[in-house]
């Protein structure tokens, strides 16, 4: 564990830290999104889906302990980084100029920090039941969890929309500059390739926001319902 202190230390070892537990929160944004996309496909589709994960048993704990371990390493990487840049400049400037930064990047801290907090609420509701318990308790004819039920009759409650979008456009804001970030860390930066990697950033980041956007809007405008179609 020595190595990981080290890293930790430097801020060229925390960067690195943070592009690749990036990289893997990353691939369960897409991971997770492919999953929810399953509502498109019916009751059946999704609550099967939610079967095979509880089958992996042992395994899913492990994968979530996992995810817990590289979320907390990414925040404790940015935090240190964030310590490490404000000691390198103890005395603040008399007027700060952001020419090379943007709003996305000055706000990394804070969209990494709401989309954790927010995580939290999600796993409040969809996965402890413990917000609109009501729905979480339904099981389908099959004697299943009723997932698709309790996400569609969660998604019907404007407050839980709003909620869910928000926290989608925060995420979008993080992974806007999150992307383009990590392939600058790997040392892609260069004039040419950089505005390429940019609009990448802001590419991916907008069809993520609207692949996850889709589920609420979809239910809460009556196109998907509890007989899998419009309500």
């Amino acid at each position: 564990m020595n190595w990981l202190f080290r890293l930790f230390r430097s801020s060229i070892g925390c960067k690195g830290i943070m592009a690749l537990t990036g990289i893997a929160l990353f691939g369960f944004v897409i991971a997770h999104l492919s999953g929810n996309l399953l509502i498109f496909g019916g009751p059946d589709a999704m609550n099967a889906y939610a079967v095979s994960l509880r089958e992996l048993g042992p395994l899913l704990w492990v994968m979530r302990l996992g995810l817990l371990a590289t979320v907390l390493v990414h925040i404790g990487a940015a935090m240190r980084l964030t310590r490490q840049n404000t000691d390198a400049r103890p005395v603040p400037y008399v007027r700060r100029q952001n020419v090379a930064s943007t709003a996305a990047s000055r706000s990394m801290m804070m969209t990494g920090l709401t989309v954790a907090a927010y995580t939290v609420f999600h796993l409040a509701h969809l996965t402890w039941g413990f917000i609109l318990h009501d729905f979480a308790t339904a099981v389908d004819d099959q004697g299943r969890h009723d997932v698709y039920y309790m996400v569609v009759k969660g998604f019907q409650q404007w407050w839980m929309v709003f909620l869910y979008v928000v926290a989608m456009v925060i995420l979008a804001v993080h992974l806007r500059h999150g992307i383009s970030s990590f392939f600058q860390t790997l040392g892609f930066n260069h004039p040419r390739w950089n505005p390429i990697l940019e609009k990448s950033g802001i590419g991916v980041a907008t069809l993520i926001f609207l692949g996850y956007v889709s589920i609420p809007a979809t239910v809460f405008f009556g196109l998907v319902g509890l007989d899998g179609g419009g309500s």
